[in-house]
């Protein structure tokens, strides 16, 4: 008689809703099937999310900025402050973006840049004020390194910080700068730039004054599995404590245009490493409601799969995103008309959601 993988346990327990050890998840990720994997990634998404609805966004990422110190192995982005193509983006250029994604529906915009040494929080509460005086826009903006590098500069606490863009009109904080939630990989692939510990507390700070945000994981690159496991128990016990995170957003590392970083295995990053990462990451996560695809970093079709591991959310039209294209992803956009195509071909209902995952 043929003996039962010791894995199908561990998917049956996820399915009924109970939770993983971090060492189960190892095990899964390690060892399970991919396609019993991502059965049982959706049918925890169809116990959490029955109607078939997959939900998309239109907004735009602005990179106000892409100078930035912090000068991370991974980053193909960023520039040092004297460099030609170095910028900080001028209020006309800024309009201008912000016209276009109203004109096509959008409802929020991503403001994310590099650590500038010159721009002080001055900056970025006139940046949110102008904004948020003109516009009729939720403003998702501004991730956990962005938020410390200002704390550090203006010899202020996260918390102070904090409450003053969000008086400024700052709505929610975006999941960047998380990569793997473990300082070993964090030194060897962005040695200057916050720890693990200071993104959490970050989002700590943040969900106590009652701002909802996302979290991200960005894999495939110098972590090993077992880390990988790490970085969601960590946002998972996080979330345990504040109930703060809205959605999980994995995608995999873009290496042929990074500078200095390369992924140390042929299978990290790889679409069905992607797959079983993001169906992982359903089974994990039991506290998060929602979970993102990464067309951006996968293409289309591999989203579309994806949709059958765990995923609820198509993410944003992205009618602009300038980091991970720069480390060569091909697909940077797609038109509304589009998501709603590939999620209705896939079998399920499109919905244009808010920031914080209103219809």
């Amino acid at each position: 008689m043929k003996k039962t993988p010791n894995y199908t346990f561990l998917l049956e327990k996820a399915i009924k809703g109970e939770r993983l050890s971090p060492q189960e998840g190892i095990k899964i990720l390690e060892e399970a099937n991919l396609l019993a994997l991502g059965q049982a990634a959706n049918l925890v998404r169809q116990h959490l999310h029955p109607q078939k609805t997959v939900t998309f966004t239109i907004d735009r990422n602005i990179n106000y900025t892409n100078v930035c110190w912090c000068q991370c192995n991974f980053c193909a982005f960023w520039r040092e402050l004297n460099d030609k193509d170095a910028y900080v983006i001028d209020r006309e250029e800024l309009v201008q973006k912000i016209k276009e994604t109203i004109d096509v529906g959008g409802t929020s915009l991503l403001l994310q840049g590099g650590l500038h040494p010159h721009l002080d929080l001055d900056y970025y509460l006139d940046l949110l004020k102008f904004i948020k005086e003109n516009f009729n826009l939720h403003l998702h903006s501004f991730s956990p390194p962005e938020i410390i590098h200002l704390a550090r500069r203006e010899g202020l606490s996260i918390h102070e910080v904090l409450v003053a863009l969000h008086n400024a009109g700052l709505d929610t904080l975006p999941g960047g700068g998380a990569e793997i939630l473990v300082d070993r990989v964090r030194k060897q692939i962005s040695p200057c730039k916050i720890t693990a510990g200071e993104w959490l507390e970050t989002m700590r700070q943040a969900h106590a004054i009652g701002m909802k945000t996302t979290a991200t994981m960005m894999f495939g690159h110098a972590e090993t599995l077992a880390e990988r496991v790490l970085h969601l128990v960590k946002v998972r016990e996080l979330q345990d404590e504040t109930g703060g995170f809205t959605a999980f957003i994995p995608w995999t590392y873009q290496f042929p245009a990074g500078r200095n970083l390369r992924a140390p295995a042929a299978k990290m990053g790889t679409s069905v490493d992607y797959l079983r990462t993001l169906a992982l990451a359903r089974l994990m996560l039991d506290n998060i409601p929602h979970l993102q695809v990464s067309w951006v970093t996968q293409g289309i079709k591999v989203a579309q799969v994806a949709l059958f591991f765990g995923a609820d959310d198509f993410g944003s039209t992205m009618l602009e995103e300038n980091v991970v294209r720069a480390a060569g992803a091909t697909v940077s956009r797609v038109s509304p008309a589009e998501i709603i195509h590939f999620i209705q071909k896939a079998g399920f209902k499109p919905a244009q959601r808010t920031a914080t995952y209103k219809i």
